[in-house]
């Protein structure tokens, strides 16, 4: 962990109080690396694994920046974080809100599930942080609802779930939007991929890359191994015998469909196992109270689609259960992240059926580790584990990539002509020293 505090990253006091309230002690290594870069104006391309703390690496330094640099006249936002899911922008949204308490500085979220009306206070009274989701938010810009020309800092979180998710079309209008912000900085559980990084390069101006890999005591202690199935009644015998055993206090069960999470909650609560469940399309209200019955210990058992993978920060999550394997690898990852969070240590269990073996073994390929394999006496499988065939090496021959017609160059927005700049972003200000000039003029 890092030897730096605090107050070595030159951060105001009022953070540093604000911090101390919320339980943080010292940086994590993300965050004793991105802030010192952050606040002095570079553009920031970050990766480090879940629950290390980027949240406070991004919202930290644009809270400096804010109490450095105080707006001149009322006005619209200066700081706009975009993350790809509801649940992650309200946690967002209440950690910025922790952290600018002793101050007079304004948080906003807005995300798709919500009547307008609770938008209001972003869309027309001085905000100074609005945490979104892209579709939400262009809804509001291409509305003239809500003026980008503001803003200062764009902070993208979990970018390569916004490129998953087919949201890169609407983060780049809202970035062409934001065309006179000072400052881009991008966050991603992970710095790969042609897309995600061509889609930096786009938005970012000499970005300072940052690629966090965290000492011992920071990394997720999750020991991980798998039950074989023989058929779907099995797997739910595994499932009920594991949901009961005293170790796992608290529990996230993956589904891959919405059905399949309505049939297996209903099942559950008939066994006596009362459960929460999380999926897309549920209206707010109903996801956050899930969430809330879950975090405050109601029940300890939540059912989810893939919805809860990334980004929620779920407390003291004993034990992550794959009922179903996911199609991918990588959400494997991001699946088995909801526990072990923050130091702690973690269980994830998979329940395989012989369908499921080549999903495992990708994920073994791509963690680098076999999966345990452990069997319950009173339930121990009747078959043996399905082999999966060896990958075969692509043929020379054939068509080559170049034979396909090659795809219109795409012609991106933020190279269209301004609407108009903003009074602050005229003249010549020093991007890192200079306060902005009528900050808050519409």
């Amino acid at each position: 962990m890092s030897s730096l505090t605090f107050e070595q990253l030159e951060l105001d006091p009022i953070l540093v109080r604000a911090l101390t309230r919320m339980g943080y002690a010292k940086p994590t290594t993300i965050q004793s690396q991105v802030i010192p870069e952050a606040m002095s104006g570079r553009d920031i391309m970050a990766s480090a694994p879940t629950g290390t703390g980027k949240t406070a690496a991004f919202l930290l330094p644009a809270c400096q920046h804010l109490l450095d640099f105080p707006r001149r006249q009322a006005g619209p936002a200066r700081v706009l974080v975009l993350t790809p899911t509801r649940e992650l922008a309200k946690q967002i949204g209440d950690d910025a809100k922790a952290m600018l308490q002793d101050t007079q500085l304004r948080v906003e979220v807005i995300t798709g599930g919500v009547k307008a009306d609770a938008h209001l206070p972003a869309l027309t009274k001085t905000t100074d942080i609005v945490v979104a989701t892209p579709g939400r938010l262009l809804q509001y810009i291409e509305e003239e609802s809500f003026d980008s020309r503001d803003i200062e800092l764009l902070i993208l979180d979990e970018a390569d779930r916004m490129l998953d998710m087919g949201f890169i079309n609407d983060v780049d209008r809202i970035a062409a939007e934001a065309r006179w912000r000072r400052q881009t900085m991008l966050f991603s559980a992970t710095l790969e991929g042609k897309g995600l990084m061509s889609f930096a390069n786009e938005l970012l101006k000499e970005a300072v890359k940052i690629t966090a890999e965290p000492p011992r005591s920071e990394r997720k202690k999750i020991t991980q191994w798998l039950h074989l199935a023989d058929n779907p009644e099995h797997k739910f015998a595994l499932l009920k015998h594991l949901l009961t055993h005293e170790e796992v206090t608290r529990s996230i069960v993956f589904v891959k469909t919405r059905d399949r999470l309505t049939e297996l909650s209903s099942r559950l609560q008939q066994e006596g196992l009362d459960c929460a469940w999380l999926r897309g399309e549920m209206e707010q209200e109903k996801r956050f109270e899930a969430l809330r019955r879950f975090s405050n210990g109601k029940v300890n058992i939540l059912v989810a689609t893939d919805v809860a993978a990334r980004g929620i920060d779920l407390p003291e999550v004993s034990h992550v259960i794959n009922f179903d394997m996911p199609r991918t690898a990588d959400v494997y990852i991001h699946r088995i992240g909801r526990t072990g969070r923050a130091g702690r240590k973690g269980t994830a269990i998979s329940l395989v059926e012989a369908h499921d073996m080549p999903i495992v073994v990708k994920v073994e390929r791509y963690t680098e580790q076999r999966l345990k394999r452990r069997v319950i006496d009173e339930l121990r499988p009747k078959h043996k584990e399905a082999s999966v065939a060896p990958r075969k090496k692509k043929e020379q021959g054939g068509k080559k990539m170049t034979d396909k017609s090659p795809e219109k160059k795409k012609v991106r927005l933020k190279d269209r002509k301004a609407k108009g700049k903003p009074k602050w972003a005229t003249g010549k200000p020093s991007a890192a020293t200079k306060a902005p000039k009528d900050a808050g003029e519409e």
